[in-house]
């Protein structure tokens, strides 16, 4: 027997052959025919984290407006960082009789039991940005090169602060930050950024002058720009008293606006105290302002637009019994399976090259910069 997938596909194959014979490649509005080979009235759920990043809005958006571009209907959720609500809302989906389910989770491991409902009920999983650990019940997995985004943020550290090409400058002082705890990508950043960086801080020509090195010490849970601000503030009382901070680490642009705060309110960005080195990610409109005007210093441009057409692709191939393409088939063991991916690559971003990247791309209107 077919599964119910095949079955759709089918009938949507027959209904587009019958649109197609009897509009002469037109669509039912009269203009050109558009792209949409899946499965006709097939219904998607989206899970989103949260509607307090700009990211993670326009990720909605991005992955409703591919979807339905191809004529599938759409369900989009946000569940406002709390896993227990993220939990309901894809039980609720599930109930409702999605067809597919794109989840960016709040939580990594919080949904193992809702996904074994979505498996009993053949509904396929496409793991969106943030993996899903400790179940089988992923069957993709679509993002961007996570390590290369930490490399990035530690190669421009690096490169700034002279060190590159056998250097003996330094000793700068850093402090690190890492993003939250429960989500997998956390630890790919960290990783990349420590590839680069650790070398440089075991010859002594970067300092931790806080001690704090390891993951566990330095995430921020859900990435939370305040919880950043509170230990950046911390840290600059307790280990910096006479000394200057010379770079931070900052894995998110949200995260980086906290840090940027403390630091402005220990009178960093003065006349005689400039600002370090801060790093982010995501290109939020927030941070590239904060770029132009020489306060963070760069972000990693990971253009979401592609992601969402990445997930896109995958549920149409899911639907209509296509095998989703991947580049990745080893990297991303979730604990109970490696998840075959599919990887974009990101783009260290400053104000050398904002412009070209984020505004002429179309990704941040120059309106918002102003």
């Amino acid at each position: 027997m077919r599964s119910r997938r095949a079955a759709l596909a089918a009938v949507a194959t027959a209904a587009s052959l019958a649109l197609t014979l009897s509009a002469c490649g037109q669509s039912s509005e009269g203009g050109s025919e558009e792209d949409t080979s899946g499965s006709e009235g097939a219904t998607v759920g989206i899970a989103m984290p949260t509607k307090s990043s700009e990211r993670w809005i326009a990720d909605g958006d991005n992955v409703v407006r591919n979807l339905e571009s191809k004529g599938y209907e759409t369900k989009l959720v946000f569940g406002e960082d709390d896993p227990d609500q993220q939990v309901a809302q894809v039980e609720n989906l599930i109930t409702q009789g999605v067809e597919a389910l794109i989840v960016a989770a709040i939580d990594n491991k919080s949904l193992n039991n809702v996904l074994q409902q979505a498996k009993d009920a053949d509904i396929p999983v496409i793991s969106y940005d943030r993996l899903i650990l400790g179940t089988e019940n992923v069957d993709y997995y679509a993002s961007f090169d996570n390590e290369k985004v930490g490399e990035l943020q530690g190669d421009y550290i690096v490169d700034k602060l002279g060190l590159k090409d056998g250097s003996e400058k330094g000793p700068f002082n850093i402090e690190l930050f890492a993003g939250s705890n429960d989500d997998n990508n956390t630890r790919y950043f960290f990783q990349g950024a420590m590839n680069v960086l650790q070398p440089y801080i075991d010859k002594k020509q970067l300092v931790v002058r806080s001690g704090q090195t390891e993951l566990n010490q330095v995430t921020t849970l859900r990435w939370d720009g305040g919880t950043a601000q509170k230990r950046m503030d911390d840290i600059l009382t307790s280990s910096y008293k006479s000394e200057a901070v010379d770079a931070v680490l900052s894995p998110y642009d949200g995260i980086s606006i906290g840090i940027l705060s403390a630091l402005k309110s220990d009178d960093y960005g003065s006349k005689n105290k400039p600002l370090p080195i801060v790093t982010g990610q995501d290109a939020e409109v927030a941070s590239v302002k904060s770029i132009i005007s020489d306060q963070q210093a760069m972000t990693v441009y990971k253009d979401t637009r592609e992601l969402a057409k990445v997930a896109t692709n995958m549920v149409d191939a899911l639907l209509t019994d296509k095998e989703p393409e991947v580049n990745d088939t080893e990297t991303y063991d979730n604990g109970s399976k490696v998840v075959p991916a599919y990887l974009l690559e990101p783009v260290a971003v400053d104000k050398a090259n904002y412009q070209e990247t984020v505004v002429d791309s179309g990704y941040v209107k120059e309106s918002d910069l102003k």
